[in-house]
C-alpha cells in the first residue's frame, strides 16, 4: 500500500503544529519548511479542517493549531481523511460483484487482514509520538541554521 503525497504533507502539517503548540502555525512557514506550495498546503488543510483535526484562526495574526492534543490524534485519523480509496486489488473494488470467483477466493480475505493488520498500525501511533521521537525539533520545523533558537512551547 502507497500513501498519496497528500496524506504525507498532511502528516508533516500536523507534526508541525504539535511541535509548535503553544503557537500558530501560518501555512508559508509550513510551506517553506518542507518545500512546497503554499496552495498544495491549502487544499490538504480543508479535509483536515472538516474533520476537526485542525483549526484555523482567521487575521493578521491567525495560522493553523491542533484541534485537540496531539496525543488524541491518530495517524489513522489523518489517513482516513486524507486517503480516498484503500482497495488494494480489484476484488475490493464496488464492482467486484461481476468477479466470478468472488465467493471463493482466499486471496480478498487476506488482503483485508492485512489492510486490517496495517490500519491498526497506524492507530496505534499518535502525532504526539511521531514528534517526541524527533532528536531535533530544528529538523522538524525545516530550520536549517542550527544556531536559530526555537520559539518556546
Amino acid at each position: 500500500m502507497r500513501l498519496t503525497r497528500q496524506t504525507n504533507y498532511a502528516v508533516r502539517i500536523m507534526m508541525y503544529c504539535a511541535a509548535n503548540s503553544g503557537r500558530l502555525s501560518r501555512i508559508p512557514e509550513i510551506a517553506s519548511a518542507y518545500g512546497v506550495s503554499e496552495l498544495f498546503l491549502f487544499k490538504i488543510l480543508q479535509p483536515l479542517v472538516e474533520a476537526r483535526l485542525v483549526e484555523t484562526v482567521r487575521g493578521r495574526n491567525g495560522g493553523v493549531r491542533l484541534a485537540r492534543a496531539a496525543s488524541e490524534i491518530t495517524l489513522f485519523d489523518v489517513v482516513r481523511v486524507t486517503e480516498e480509496n484503500f482497495a488494494m486489488a480489484e476484488c475490493f473494488e464496488n464492482d467486484a460483484a461481476e468477479c466470478p470467483l468472488i465467493d471463493s477466493c482466499s486471496l480478498n480475505a487476506a488482503l483485508r487482514k492485512a489492510l486490517g493488520a496495517f490500519f491498526d498500525v497506524l492507530e496505534s501511533y499518535t502525532i504526539e509520538d511521531l514528534v517526541k521521537e524527533r532528536t531535533d525539533v530544528r529538523l522538524l520545523l525545516g530550520i536549517k541554521d542550527m544556531a536559530q533558537p526555537v520559539a518556546a512551547a
